[in-house]
């Protein structure tokens, strides 16, 4: 049998070595507590539960949905105006998607030939760099350094790979490195794609997990941001939906249809009853947004004062469900510092060279676990004397 070449870009990654390490662990009797998958644990409201099932009993329901509903797309359309002050037209700005992730994997193929170029955040979610190799495209990373508080620099981006680029990812609040960026950025993103003809992707996944009173906003909210890019959405940490798999595309009207052109030729439209669920999400009293938020955010507090304690010390994740952290002294490489916590100490990070050349000499921890669980870790990690 013969594969692709692509595949060769897709080889096993440190994910399933690190599963295959905590299997045998588990296996002979030994804890692990796992930090290193962003899998939230949060249940959604019970509402929109029960319309999910309500809606799975109905026998119509599964039949091709063919198209999203019409009543999903005025709900998306109300809720990105009241919630962001961003005014879509139901009909032509906006696509759902099964999950962010699958927008993510395929909108490369709708806008990049082979041998086009990408603009990639480094450190990023993998995928970002994942869906331009899928549509065989070059790749060039751009640097999020600490010392420019992990913002990109446009100014450092050469010219001619300015010139030659065609589509630009871009994501705040961050996965991994967990930050914020101010207004004064956005606008100089909107005026970068303007004067190099370059599509903007912003992925906002976690727009509703923003701590310490901040408050999260949308790329689409700036002047101008219409013309050059379209936003991702998902409806997975902030209502918990994550296994239900919603997502969105909104934004420019051509970068929208031309992905919704593509998928109708891929799959035959979301579940209906996970469309009624989101509908009942977006419609549900946002309190649980609050509730969710509040959660994420004490997890926070304790994961980083309780380590701190262990001798670990991170800065103070400004959103998402994510910490960004320092390998222990005396590490070079962030993979190995990985497998040693995990043996020494029985606690499971990610790596941060798996999300791209400047990821390397961190680690990236999920807060995915009840704030006693994340108590616990810390000791155990003190316990390691990794961080003595």
């Amino acid at each position: 049998m013969q594969f692709a070449t692509r595949m060769q870009q897709f080889g096993e990654g440190v994910f399933a070595r690190l599963a295959a390490v905590k299997r045998a662990k588990l296996a002979a009797g030994e804890q692990v507590i796992d930090l290193s998958v962003g899998a939230p644990n949060i249940a959604p409201p019970r509402a929109v539960m029960a319309k999910l099932a309500e809606e799975a009993m109905k026998p119509e329901s599964y039949l091709y949905a063919l198209r999203d509903l019409p009543e999903l797309l005025q709900t998306v359309s109300e809720w990105y105006a009241r919630r962001y002050g961003v005014e879509l037209d139901p009909q032509t700005e906006i696509c759902s998607l099964m999950g962010s992730q699958e927008g993510l994997a395929h909108i490369g193929l709708s806008i990049l030939d082979k041998g086009d170029l990408a603009l990639v955040p480094d450190p990023c979610y993998p995928i970002f760099a994942d869906g331009p190799k899928i549509a065989e495209a070059d790749i060039y990373y751009m640097p999020m350094k600490k010392e420019h508080d992990y913002l990109i620099q446009f100014a450092d981006i050469p010219e001619d790979v300015a010139r030659r680029a065609k589509f630009m990812i871009v994501s705040y609040p961050n996965n991994p490195t967990t930050v914020l960026a101010p207004d004064s950025w956005y606008e100089e993103l909107i005026a970068f794609a303007k004067k190099y003809d370059i599509i903007v992707l912003h992925d906002n996944a976690y727009s509703e997990l923003v701590f310490d009173g901040r408050k999260g906003g949308s790329f689409l909210a700036y002047p101008g941001a219409k013309d050059v890019g379209v936003e991702f959405n998902s409806l997975s940490k902030t209502y918990g939906l994550a296994g239900a798999r919603i997502g969105f595309c909104v934004g420019n009207k051509d970068v929208v249809q031309n992905l919704r052109t593509l998928k109708s030729n891929m799959d035959y439209g979301m579940f209906l009853p996970v469309q009624h669920a989101a509908i009942a999400a977006l419609h549900s009293p946002q309190s649980v947004v609050d509730s969710t938020r509040a959660a994420y955010e004490k997890r926070r507090d304790v994961l980083v004062e309780s380590f701190a304690a262990a001798g670990w010390h991170m800065d103070k994740p400004q959103g998402t469900m994510f910490a960004w952290a320092p390998i222990a002294p005396g590490y070079q490489e962030s993979e190995k510092f990985v497998f040693d916590l995990l043996d020494q100490a029985g606690v499971m990070v990610t790596p941060g060279s798996a999300f791209g050349p400047s990821g390397e000499g961190f680690v990236r921890m999920a807060l995915v676990q009840d704030e006693e669980v994340l108590q616990q870790a810390a000791a155990c990690i003190k316990q390691s004397g990794l961080f003595a």
